[in-house]
C-alpha cells in the first residue's frame, strides 16, 4: 500500500537536525516513509491525501499505562485518596479481572490514544488474579493486532502480598516460578526486535512495595538473557520511599542499584522523591513521566528538566485510567508542559522541547530508533492535525498552539505503519460504538459483582 500526503503546511520531523519543513509532501511505501519533499510525483497506483493547511508530526509514543483500569474509571469509593489508600480500594475490584475484560480494556485504551495521536504504546499489566486465566497479555496482543497500534507490552508481575509484608491482597498475587515462566513464554512467543516491529515484550516488576527483590534480580537477569527491556514504577510517592526504608533500609534508587536496574535498558515510570544525587545515578535509565496521574494522586511533580539535563531519556505518558482518569497522549503533553513551567519557571521547557519528549524522546525509551521521527525509512507513523478551529485563532506559533491551545484533543488523521487508523477523529478499524457498548457491560458487571458480595 502506497500514501502521498500532498501539500502539508509544516512537518515537525524531530530529526537530528530538528528540521521544521513548509509546503511539501510525504511519500509513503509500505509501512516506511520513502521520502520528503516538494512536489513529488508518483507514476505507481498510489492513494492522495491533501493535507493542505495540515501539520504532520510522528505520532506520540506513550510509555507507561494500565489498559485494564479503563473499566474502572470514577468509582466513588477511591476518589480523593492518594496513591496507598487509592491502590488498597480498587484491588478489590480488581480481583474480579477476566480475559474478556482485559480485551475490551485495552481496546478501549487503544482507541482512545489513537484519536489523540499516539501510534506508539506500551501497557504495564501487573494483575493476574487467582482464579483467572494466566493468558492475559495474550489478549492485550490481540487486541493491539485487531485495531491496529505498535505495542510494547510489559510483562508485569505481583509477588509480595499483604500477607508478606506488601501491599496488595494476597488475592491476586502470583508465585514467582510461575510469573518467570510465563514471562519467558511471552518472549518466546511475540517478541519481535526487527525493524518497524509493531509487537515487542519488556518485563515490569509491579514496583518495590509489591514485588521481592529475588523477583527483581531474576526478572533482569531473563530480561538481559533475552534482549529485552525492563520497567517498573519508581518513587512515586513518599509512601513508597518509607516502605523501601523499612523494608529494605534503602530508598528506590538505592535498591534499583542493588538489583542492577540501572541502565540503557530500564526504565521507570513517575519518579517524583528524587534528590540531585538520585537523578545523575539515574543517566542512561528512561523516565515515563505522568502529569494527569501525579496531580490527581497528589503525588508531585517530576523533576523533568534535572532529569533531561543528567542524561535520563524523558518521555511522556498517561498512566492508569483510574487515577487519570483518561488516555488522551494530547492532554499529556500540555499539562507536562504546564507543570514543568510550575516548577521550573522560566527555565521550563518550551513547546518544542515537550513535543520531542513525547514523540522521539518515547520512542528512545522504548529502546527504538525506527520510531518518532519523520525521515526516510523511518516509520509512517504520522499524525496530522489540523489547527484551523476558533481556539487556534490568534496564535502565531502552531507548535505553541499544539501545546497551548485547542478545545479538542482529536487529531485529523492519525496513520500507524503506513495505514490510516483514525480520519476526522474517528477510528476506521473497529466500530468504536460496539467497543463502548461491550466495554461499559464488562466493567458494569465487574463493579456491581464486588459491591454486591461486599455486603
Amino acid at each position: 500500500m502506497s500514501l502521498l500526503l500532498k501539500n502539508i503546511s509544516k512537518i515537525v520531523t524531530f530529526n537530528d537536525e530538528n528540521q521544521i519543513l513548509e509546503n511539501q509532501d510525504i511519500f509513503i511505501k509500505d509501512n516506511q516513509i520513502h521520502s520528503i519533499g516538494k512536489n513529488i510525483t508518483i507514476d505507481e497506483n498510489v492513494e492522495v491525501i491533501d493535507c493542505s493547511n495540515l501539520l504532520a508530526m510522528p505520532g506520540f509514543v506513550n510509555t507507561h499505562h494500565h489498559f485494564y483500569q479503563t473499566l474502572f474509571r470514577g468509582i466513588d469509593e477511591v476518589q480523593e485518596k492518594p496513591l496507598f489508600p487509592w491502590l488498597v480500594g480498587l484491588c478489590e475490584f480488581w480481583k474480579h479481572l477476566n480475559p474478556e475484560a482485559v480485551h475490551y480494556g485495552a481496546l478501549v485504551a487503544f482507541t482512545e490514544l489513537l484519536r489523540t495521536g499516539c501510534t506508539t504504546s506500551m501497557d504495564h499489566h501487573y494483575l493476574f488474579p487467582n482464579k483467572t486465566s494466566n493468558n492475559l497479555i495474550d489478549e492485550q496482543i490481540k487486541a493491539a493486532s485487531k485495531i491496529g497500534m505498535r505495542f510494547h507490552a510489559a510483562r508485569g508481575s505481583i509477588s509480595l502480598g499483604k500477607s508478606k509484608g506488601g501491599l496488595p491482597p494476597d488475592s491476586i498475587i502470583q508465585n514467582e516460578d510461575i510469573i518467570l515462566k510465563d514471562s519467558e513464554r511471552l518472549i518466546n512467543k511475540y517478541h519481535d526486535n526487527s525493524k518497524f516491529s509493531m509487537k515487542r515484550i519488556a518485563l515490569a516488576p509491579c514496583s518495590p512495595f509489591s514485588v521481592s527483590k529475588n523477583l527483581m534480580i531474576e526478572s533482569q537477569k531473563l530480561a538481559r538473557k533475552k534482549g529485552v527491556m525492563l520497567h517498573t514504577h519508581l518513587a512515586e510517592t513518599k509512601d513508597e520511599e518509607d516502605f523501601c526504608l523499612n523494608m529494605y533500609g534503602k530508598k528506590p534508587v538505592d535498591l534499583m542499584e542493588e538489583v542492577e536496574w540501572i541502565g540503557s535498558d530500564v526504565w521507570f515510570a513517575h519518579v517524583i522523591h528524587v534528590n540531585d544525587d538520585e537523578i545523575k545515578r539515574l543517566k542512561g535509565c528512561g523516565v515515563s513521566h505522568c502529569p494527569s496521574s501525579n496531580m490527581k494522586l497528589s503525588s508531585g511533580i517530576c523533576p523533568t528538566t534535572d532529569l533531561l539535563n543528567a542524561g535520563v531519556k524523558l518521555s511522556i505518558a498517561v498512566d492508569g485510567s483510574a487515577s487519570n482518569d483518561g488516555s488522551n497522549m494530547w492532554e499529556e503533553v500540555r499539562r507536562s508542559y504546564l507543570l514543568n513551567h510550575l516548577k521550573y519557571g522560566n527555565n521550563g521547557l518550551n513547546a518544542y522541547e515537550i513535543l520531542k519528549c513525547a514523540t522521539r524522546g518515547g520512542a528512545e525509551v522504548l529502546g527504538r530508533d525506527d520510531i518518532g521521527i519523520l525521515s526516510k525509512n523511518k516509520a509512517a507513523d504520522i499524525v496530522l492535525y489540523d489547527l484551523k478551529d476558533i481556539a487556534y485563532a490568534g496564535c502565531h506559533n502552531p507548535l505553541v498552539g499544539l501545546v497551548t491551545c485547542g478545545n479538542s484533543s482529536l487529531v485529523k488523521m492519525t496513520i500507524v505503519n503506513g495505514k490510516v487508523i483514525v480520519k476526522d477523529g474517528t477510528l476506521t478499524t473497529l466500530d468504536e460504538n460496539l467497543v463502548f457498548e461491550k466495554a461499559n457491560k464488562i466493567a458494569t458487571t465487574l463493579v456491581e459483582y464486588e459491591r454486591k458480595h461486599r455486603l
